[in-house]
């Protein structure tokens, strides 16, 4: 692995453990993280009362290679709701209601990250 895919990795991990966090203390319940289905990966699965989040995690240093709003076109959203379906499959459980969420975590290069989280995306 190179430099630089080793640290794109460990932003990566730093921004889902954040993410993750952020979540948690907004009172969502942990399902699952770095789900693999046939579609791809999902960063995390939780629980927002009734309702199963697949979530998206995108991490920043700056928005030169696109905002991660940017970064879930069309073609992402419908892979992130393949993979919602192959999770509900494989767990076997028919949840009220499903959403697709991004949480963006801004990491700056001191300081706190920022974290924006948004809720129900197409």
């Amino acid at each position: 692995m190179t430099t630089t895919a080793a640290s794109r990795q460990a932003m990566g991990r730093y921004g889902e453990e954040v993410a993750e966090r952020h979540l948690v203390a907004q009172g969502l319940v942990v399902l699952d993280r770095n789900w693999h289905g046939d579609a791809g990966e999902v960063d995390l699965v939780l629980r927002d009362g009734d309702t199963l989040v697949i979530c998206e995690v995108k991490t920043r240093y700056n928005d030169a290679h696109g905002t991660p709003h940017e970064a879930i076109t069309p073609a992402k959203l419908a892979r992130l709701k393949r993979l919602a379906g192959e999770w509900i499959h494989e767990h076997g459980i028919l949840p009220p209601a499903t959403r697709i969420d991004l949480v963006a975590v801004h990491r700056p290069r001191r300081g706190a990250a920022r974290v924006e989280h948004v809720r129900g995306l197409g």
